[in-house]
């Protein structure tokens, strides 16, 4: 199995970059990992934000291939517990998905037409990040996910 992570936006802090980049490495010696970055709508204060989600849904959607198990992170979706995460991860490997798609939205979330695509929701928190300490968050559980699998010492409980 393949993880990607798609995110709208590249983001401003250099520091929370090099948090995210230092668990992407980390987590290349348990699954093949990507991350891409689907540049802002450009002119965005120009548009509405159903316009806004549109442009960007369109963009997203060009990534979603047909087997792609599609994950949106929803403050909707359901949440896990650490341990919880590392078992549905296990269920999907075991599943014979091919590649599993987290995708961090834009400032307002999806459209309809990527909600449509999306195979599930999932929830960080109840409390709203910003969608640069998502990347972060969501990285970091991914990799602790892959600890606990492998019951190596990162994850105390």
């Amino acid at each position: 199995m393949k993880i990607k992570l798609l995110s709208i936006g590249k983001t401003d802090d250099k520091l929370i970059d090099l948090l995210v980049q230092n668990y992407i490495k980390r987590l290349k010696h348990y699954i093949r990992f990507e991350f891409v970055i689907i540049p802002d709508i450009k002119n965005r204060k120009n548009l509405s934000i159903e316009q806004q989600k549109q442009q960007e849904g369109v963009l997203l959607l060009k990534n979603f291939q047909n087997s792609d198990f599609v994950i949106l992170l929803d403050e909707k979706g359901n949440e896990f517990t650490s341990i919880e995460f590392s078992k549905y991860l296990s269920k999907k490997m075991l599943s014979g998905t091919k590649q599993l798609v987290f995708v961090i939205g834009g400032p307002y979330g999806f459209s309809e037409a990527v909600y449509q695509r999306g195979n599930q929701k999932i929830s960080l928190s109840k409390m709203t990040f910003s969608h640069q300490m998502v990347r972060l968050f969501i990285v970091e559980q991914i990799y602790r996910a892959f600890t606990i699998l492998k019951k190596e010492p990162y994850h105390h409980e």
